[in-house]
């Protein structure tokens, strides 16, 4: 008998996300939403994830609103997922518990579905608390295990044992869970791993149990790895359709189609109905400017694994900054940050701390400047590391930061966001609903609040659009009472710097 393998579309977030920086405005792609659930497709990638901040910070609309809109489009009964990153859930930083549960009934109160839950240093520590909250609000908990290859002349993690080991103690804690996905923001893990991986987790789970596999074709090698998935039990796949497909994006859904031909295996698509949906999303999105990087492989990124999700974030940041010659050094550089920092995985926010350190050192020189991000985490502000940092790292980070190692719960002494959050909208004349305290929550920086500048409409659009007057167009007004701005100076890491003799200011921030 054949098998039908499940997919998710990810077009609509992970697909804006790996190639736009997750900055598209949502009156531009409903209508290609539409004709995709008219194809036949029931299960979406809606938000969550760059597509949480970016609304707000480049697009003047509320996510809330995006996500709202979405469920009135696809209807009742269509599977919509966003992404959550354990105690960071969609924010710019570790959230108390409060904050947490909201979150998850935040999510549930505006449409959503399921939630794939994910620590970025698999850390189950950081997952317990987070998937109960998602289960209590009555959503559907991915539990995920995270994936990449290592550096060349690096071991001790990231592999399939290690993989199996993760899957053994979320199984040991008891986190609830509807499914379990393998997430390889990099597309970089060698598919005989990956085959090797699925097979030792089914023995795990068992046969009940749905096993996802999420990746990118960021190097080359994304549909192969889905393809040894199959063939080792695996249930379901993420893939993306053209236009937002292939590069730094996810596998294309007609390329994994065809490569399951004459096998036991099939997509139970109809090809030319997907084929007129493809043709609505390339018409909604024909004036975006498409970043040639975006589009192509990149092999160089199997030694210094950088997702495709950051990777056009993190070139548009050098464009605008005036740096981006000199993105070929900082990627080479972030095989060092790599496997000096403690083999956290290359996906949010670790991407970037391995980003925002490689640029510093490629900007400043080596460990020169220890960023916040990357600085943090050697010395265990975000939990445990998969392997123990390098300890000359580690002396570094706490010498420049003024801070020790920290081997304690990352959210145990946090302050209840709530009450804060409450304080800070009164203070401003806004009113403290469920929505506001979570969006302040979720954008509180170094230099201010994200959430308040939204909420008070000091708003200004950053858009990847050919013609500049429709990319600075205003939003449509969001429901919150207020209007909103983004500017690209969200938090990170501000550095002063000089190329040929000319003067920069550079921040370097998170997605």
């Amino acid at each position: 008998m054949t098998k039908r393998i499940l997919f998710q579309d990810t077009t609509f977030r992970d697909g804006f996300q790996s190639v736009f920086g997750a900055r598209v405005f949502t009156r531009d792609f409903m209508p290609a939403v539409e004709a995709a659930v008219a194809a036949g497709i029931t299960h979406f990638e809606a938000g969550g994830g760059a597509r949480f901040q970016a609304p707000f910070l480049y697009c003047g609309e509320s996510a809330f609103d995006m996500m709202d809109e979405f469920r009135k489009t696809v209807g009742p009964d269509i599977r919509l997922q966003t992404l959550a990153r354990g105690i960071n859930v969609v924010a710019l930083e570790q959230q108390p518990a409060d904050m947490i549960d909201l979150h998850a009934k935040m999510f549930k109160k505006h449409g959503m579905t399921r939630i794939r839950n994910f620590d970025a240093l698999n850390d189950v520590n950081n997952l317990i608390y987070s998937g109960k909250c998602i289960v209590d609000a009555g959503l559907e908990h991915e539990v995920v295990v995270t994936m990449m290859e290592l550096p060349r002349g690096c071991s001790g993690a990231h592999d399939p044992e290690f993989y199996a080991g993760v899957l053994r103690q979320i199984l040991d804690a008891g986190v609830p869970f509807t499914s379990v996905c393998f997430k390889d923001a990099s597309g970089t893990s060698n598919p005989r791993k990956v085959h090797e991986t699925f097979k030792l987790a089914r023995k795990l789970v068992g046969d009940k149990v749905e096993l996802r596999i999420h990746s990118h074709e960021t190097c080359g090698t994304g549909l192969a790895q889905y393809l040894a998935a199959i063939e080792a039990g695996c249930d379901g796949v993420c893939v993306a359709r053209a236009p937002l497909s292939g590069g730094t994006s996810q596998p294309d859904l007609f390329s994994l189609w065809h490569a399951l031909k004459g096998t036991d295996y099939d997509l139970g698509i109809d090809i030319d109905k997907v084929m007129e949906a493809n043709r609505v999303t390339k018409e909604c999105l024909k004036d975006y400017d498409f970043p040639p990087e975006a589009l192509g492989v990149d092999s160089e990124v199997i030694f210094s694994p950088m997702p495709g999700g950051a990777l056009t974030a993190n070139t548009l940041m050098m464009r605008e900054s005036k740096t981006f010659h000199l993105y070929p050094k900082v990627i080479e550089a972030m095989a060092e940050c790599v496997a000096r920092g403690g083999f956290g995985t290359s996906v949010t926010p670790v991407s970037q701390f391995y980003f925002q350190q490689a640029y510093a050192n490629v900007l400043m020189g080596k460990w020169e400047k220890m960023t916040d991000g990357y600085g943090n985490m050697v010395l265990g502000y975000f939990g445990k590391t998969p392997v123990a940092p390098d300890p000359e790292i580690v002396k570094i980070a706490s010498e420049q930061l003024k801070k020790p190692v920290f081997t304690g719960d990352p959210i145990k002494d946090l302050e209840p966001g709530i009450p804060k959050a409450k304080k800070l909208l009164e203070d401003n004349g806004l009113p403290a609903t469920d929505e506001n305290i979570f969006i302040v929550g979720a954008f509180t920086t170094k230099s201010g609040n994200k959430g308040i500048d939204f909420l008070k409409g000091n708003f200004k659009t950053s858009v990847p659009k050919k013609d500049p007057a429709k990319a600075a167009a205003p939003a449509p007004a969001p429901a919150a009472p207020a209007k909103a701005e983004p500017t690209p100076d969200v938090g990170g890491n501000l550095y002063h710097v000089s190329i040929a003799g000319q003067a920069f200011d550079v921040r370097v921030r998170s997605h």
